[in-house]
């Protein structure tokens, strides 16, 4: 999006099939000043990206409501979306009330129809025209009268859709039972043909299929029903000393914020007092809950266990992690996947075409076979069966599923085209601090060379760090407070950058650094060769301990590779893609970490800034290729990559940077979230294949004369939802313990 464009959402009700999607996001295109627009059957929602120097928001609705549709302007992330929901609501109570007139109405001419077929005398007066006209024709102008609204504007804005032919359909059997019940005159004895049960049980079965596609679709958005419901209402906050509840809508950045055991946080913060386990499931799909004290982050939504603690408010609104995780989940859904065009063009041309097939149908049977009544019936069926609703719907709805189904997993996927290119991966790369690893160095060896206790060792090593602001020297000290109940202030500090300190503990002169640092100082470190090698061909940092000139032990610090890593990367090569690990660390190292985890083609020594180039020269390689890096230092080969899968704990940063963002930094969510994108996409195949299918075979089987009227308008009804309900059995999708079912 540029700097001057702005976006804008739209809540549409009114749709019947994708020509109508079409025809609006046509209609929205024309409008100077729209850069884009996009318009989802499935999610009844347009998205406008425009230039607010040329166009005002208020056009977009009025546009929409010129064209037939009801529309209404969506507030914006973070905000209330019961109008939206009331739009819903009431369009399915007219659906409703609808259907059920219509089925009261209808019901009595399909008795007739079979007292006619069986000859059951006590129900004939049913077949009297004057009866059956009484009843169809408030089915057919009052009931109907949607298809016919939606025709003619349809047909003004040149885009014919589903209700051209409902109403072409129903009208031709309508008109004709007129002719044949009050104008054709009929030999002595002989009772007239009348297809008003075709009419009116055509427009009975579509109006069912609307309602029963109106409760699908409901659920295919269950997800972010979901995700807002997870907001608490109230936050307890301290306002001049005391707790007072307030709407979570008045809690300001910066507020001290009260949370008891039980209860969830109501806001993004920091935790200034008190600890406790928070369950973050909901938003990073971690079932264990994650220890916090302070200086810790607590996310709004998720849920504290057991101890009380309060945080001071950093994100409030629509900042907060979960309200971007809305927005990012909405946004996906509504966008369109590139299968998707195939689709766009063949509703753009579908209506027309079933126009004139039912034109020739028509002809020929009259003609050529001298049938009117076979003619018109046999049209009547071409049009009623034809409906492009399937088609519209294979798509956005199984997108719908599956990215809501990958935000309950801590897998939120920004597009449909992100989904789609998934599925199509041929290479990983994973960058190995805090994607492969952990992100942390840790000491993970003490060795003594003059007898020293490893107590002693961690005591006198971690006084010297104890100031020190360099990566490995935090480690260090991390690791002898962790072990020892107090470390001394050293008396003296100084730091010497890339190389080590020197201090004095305890009165006596301590170094602690490289070979190269000891050796400067004069410090014998020869005897140590074998042993500092062998612990660097392991891939760890080897950090040397001299006291009064003399060296004393060595400790070796390392990035401890995740728990799930050597798991996820086998998982990945099943699938049958190719894993390269990427690096700034030496090769010995690189190679080291590869061996554990399992990976063979590494890309070590590479400088963050070379990244990006490491992964196009990939690329160029014809490979489609995802990189998966923390979302911040990787933001460069990220943004080349053709998906880009940001690790870690849904930053910012993160989110906006990344196609693909993994909120709970598990390196399984990878794999998870590849076979996701297939499963996805496979359902959009079966969904696009049979709504093909369907119209392949049905329109020619309806044109041959084989297809009652009333049974091509079941089928017709009922094709988009078996593709909706075949969207939503991809709420089966499962991960337990990091293997998906």
């Amino acid at each position: 999006m540029s700097e001057r464009a702005e976006r804008a959402t739209l809540a549409v009700s009114g749709m019947t099939c994708a020509t109508c999607a079409l025809r609006i996001e046509k209609g929205l295109k024309n409008v100077a000043g729209v850069n884009l627009a996009s318009v989802n059957l499935a999610t009844e929602k347009a998205t406008v990206e425009y230039d607010p120097k040329l166009v005002e928001e208020g056009q977009f609705e009025k546009l929409i409501r010129d064209l037939g549709y009801e529309a209404i302007q969506e507030p914006k992330a973070g905000d209330s979306t019961d109008r939206e929901k009331e739009l819903r609501r009431r369009e399915a109570r007219k659906l409703r009330v609808s259907f059920i007139a219509s089925a009261s109405l209808s019901v009595p001419l399909l008795v007739a129809m079979f007292a006619g077929l069986f000859h059951i005398e006590a129900l004939m007066f049913l077949h009297n025209p004057i009866v059956q006209l009484v009843l169809a024709s408030p089915v057919q102008f009052l009931i109907g009268y949607r298809f016919y609204k939606n025709a003619y504007k349809s047909l003004r804005s040149g885009s014919p859709g589903m209700d051209v032919l409902v109403a072409l359909g129903t009208s031709a059997a309508y008109l004709y039972s007129i002719y044949n019940g009050f104008l054709r005159r009929l030999p002595e004895g002989q009772s007239p043909a009348l297809y008003f049960e075709a009419s009116a049980i055509i427009i009975t079965l579509v109006l069912l299929g609307k309602l029963l596609e109106a409760v699908a679709k409901g659920r295919t958005s269950e997800a972010i029903k979901r995700l807002i419901g997870l907001q608490p209402k109230t936050a307890r906050v301290l306002r001049s000393g005391e707790e007072v509840d307030i709407p979570i809508a008045e809690v300001q950045v910066g507020e001290v914020v009260l949370v008891r055991p039980g209860e969830k946080i109501p806001v993004d913060g920091e935790i200034i007092a008190g600890s406790s386990a928070v369950d973050e499931s909901m938003i990073t799909g971690e079932s264990i809950p994650a220890e916090k004290a302070a200086g810790d982050r607590v996310i709004g939504a998720t849920i504290n266990t057991f101890g009380a603690f309060s945080f001071k408010a950093t994100k409030v609104g629509k900042d907060t992690v979960l309200a971007q995780i809305i927005r990012v989940v909405e946004e996906a859904q509504g966008s369109k996947a590139p299968i998707q065009r195939l689709a766009d063009r063949v509703a753009g041309v579908f209506v027309p075409a079933v126009l004139v097939i039912a034109v020739i149908t028509f002809l020929l049977w009259l003609l050529a076979a001298g049938n009117l009544t076979m003619g018109l019936i046999s049209a009547v069926a071409v049009l009623v069966i034809a409906c492009p609703c399937a088609m519209g719907l294979a798509t956005p709805t199984a997108i719908m599923v599956g990215t809501g189904k990958g935000a309950e997993n801590g897998i939120l996927i920004r597009s449909g085209e992100s989904l789609e290119l998934a599925y199509k991966l041929d290479v990983v790369v994973l960058d190995k601090t805090g994607t492969i690893t952990r992100g942390e160095p840790s000491v993970t060896d003490v060795v003594s060379l003059k007898g020293w206790s490893r107590a002693d060792l961690l005591r006198v090593a971690g006084a010297a760090e104890k100031n020190s602001e360099h990566p490995l020297g935090i480690a260090v000290f991390e690791a002898a407070r962790s072990e020892l109940k107090g470390i001394e202030e050293p008396t003296e500090f100084q730091s010497t950058p890339g190389k080590g300190v020197q201090a004095v503990v305890e009165g006596r002169a301590v170094l602690i650094g490289t070979r190269s640092y000891l050796h400067e100082h004069n410090v014998a470190v020869e005897a140590v060769e074998e042993q500092v090698s062998e612990l660097e061909a392991a891939g760890k940092t080897v950090i040397l301990l001299s006291v009064d000139g003399t060296a004393q032990g060595l400790l070796a610090v390392a990035d401890r590779v995740k728990d799930n890593s050597r798991r996820a990367i086998q998982a990945l090569k099943e699938m049958g893609l190719q894993v390269y690990m990427i690096t700034g660390d030496n090769r010995r190292t690189a190679e080291a970490i590869g061996r554990e985890v399992g990976v063979a083609d590494i890309m070590a020594g590479v400088l963050p800034e070379r990244k990006a180039q490491a992964v196009e020269e990939i690329r160029k390689q014809g490979k489609i290729v995802a990189m998966v890096g923390d979302g911040i230092n990787d933001g460069p080969a990220l943004v080349t990559a053709d998906i880009g899968m940001a690790m870690g704990t849904g930053t910012d940063i993160a989110m906006e940077a990344a196609d693909i963002t993994l909120m709970n930094g598990d390196l399984m969510s990878v794999p998870t979230a590849i076979q996701l994108s297939q499963r996805t996409m496979r359902k959009i195949k079966q969904n696009l294949f049979w709504a093909f299918f369907y119209n392949i075979v049905g329109i020619p089987i309806a044109a041959l004369g084989m297809l009652n009227p009333i049974i091509a308008g079941a089928a017709m009804a009922f094709s988009s939802v078996s593709v909706v309900s075949n969207s939503l059995s991809l709420r089966r999708f499962r991960v337990k313990q990091g293997v998906t079912i």
